[in-house]
């Protein structure tokens, strides 16, 4: 059961400011009214199992010990029960009993998931509520549980795809940390006196400079980094950050068909379930994951509404993989809008993951080549007083 804050006045024209727990809005007015009060204003209060949100491996474990439940008979309660008891973790057995209180109360499920915030996706409650209309939630939680078991399927091969990457470059920086602050300073005592060629002379004032504010230098990259993450948090540079994505070459084509994928096949499951189309979109575009793309459903959403047709609209939407619009305008003249986004996202599934690793495989070598040219520089730095010391000496001799 939500927590309500309150503002109320009472019969004697005071006002008052409070908390209270009640089902909904109507039945605050009511427990106000219960207490000479009458209600002016209110907001949600945020609770604890609001700022917890279940993966997405969570989310479809749920959608499908639900759906086993429902089909035999189990009622709803008895069912989150069940599988309240079943999860060992506290934070998610916490999300699920606060659900359980709200159902108890008369609460149905889409607006008991609703309550816990940020808990469950907004993709999931849309279609719970449209599994109550239809009296189907049986069938409604098994098609989630396949559409998150393939949102899973393909973020977990993206991740494990961009592992390795990530994992060289921070090799790369560690290994030029150690050269450059503990193996060369050995080095440059025996060429001080000496005129020292262009390369070395680079390569000394980086090394004296990352030996004497190695500690300053940590300090400003951790606040710049917190810096950055703060501001790409904000709407604006956020949206700006992921319009740049898709101007990256090569990165540009792995994320438009990442994204199309995602779109295709959450309006599938949304389109299949008989929520109206602008809805649908309104519940489809946070799930895409990119602020830019998101922004331009504005237009969109009101390109339906002007009559145009959805292939139409989209065809506008820079960032999704142009195929799709082609797909969606035959499976609207075909009226097999709902297969033929299935198809194209189990494609683009494919798609995205070939191209990932398409990615990585250009990376690699790319990687391992940066770092050779850098060791190989640091090396001829080194190399050359050596060389003209060695040079020095033969021709006194």
């Amino acid at each position: 059961m939500p927590l309500y804050k309150y503002n109320a006045v009472a019969i004697d024209g005071k006002k008052r400011n409070g908390k209270m727990e009640a089902a909904n809005i109507p039945q605050l007015s009511v427990l106000l009214g219960n207490e000479g009060l009458f209600l002016l204003n209110h907001s949600v209060e945020d609770r604890a199992e609001k700022q917890t949100r279940l993966k997405t491996a969570e989310v479809a474990d749920f959608c499908r010990q639900l759906a086993a439940m429902l089909s035999s008979g189990i009622t709803l309660i008895r069912a989150m029960m069940i599988i309240a008891q079943r999860d060992a973790k506290p934070h998610v057995k916490k999300i699920y009993n606060a659900v359980i209180e709200d159902l108890q109360r008369g609460s149905p499920l889409s607006e008991a998931m609703a309550q816990r915030g940020r808990a469950f996706p907004e993709l999931l409650i849309g279609m719970m509520r449209a599994g109550e209309s239809s009296g189907r939630m049986d069938t409604t939680a098994l098609k989630m549980a396949d559409t998150f078991d393939k949102k899973q399927r393909l973020d977990g091969k993206i991740k494990s795809a961009t592992t390795y990457p990530i994992i060289l470059v921070i090799l790369i920086v560690l290994v030029m940390l150690v050269i450059f602050t503990f193996v060369l300073p050995s080095f440059f005592d025996m060429f001080e006196g000496m005129t020292l060629p262009l390369p070395t002379r680079v390569v000394l004032a980086l090394s004296q400079f990352l030996t004497h504010n190695f500690l300053y230098l940590g300090i400003v990259v951790v606040i710049a980094v917190a810096a950055l993450l703060s501001l790409f948090r904000q709407p604006e540079p956020k949206r700006k950050l992921d319009q740049f994505k898709l101007k990256i070459p090569k990165v540009k084509q792995l994320l438009g068909t990442i994204y199309t994928a995602r779109f295709a096949r959450t309006l599938a499951s949304l389109y299949v379930s008989g929520i109206p189309m602008i809805q649908a979109l309104n519940i489809a575009k946070p799930t895409i994951g990119n602020k830019y793309i998101e922004k331009q459903f504005d237009g969109v959403i009101s390109d339906l509404g002007n009559g145009r047709t959805l292939s139409q609209a989209l065809v506008k939407v820079d960032g999704f993989e142009a195929k799709l619009y082609s797909t969606i305008l035959i499976g609207e003249e075909s009226g097999r809008l709902e297969q033929m986004l299935e198809s194209i996202a189990d494609q683009y599934d494919y798609d995205s993951e070939m191209a990932s690793q398409r990615l990585v495989t250009m990376l690699e070598p790319i990687l391992i080549a940066v770092m050779a040219v850098i060791v190989a520089f640091v090396m001829i730095s080194v190399m050359l007083p050596i060389y003209q010391m060695y040079q020095n000496i033969g021709g006194g001799m």
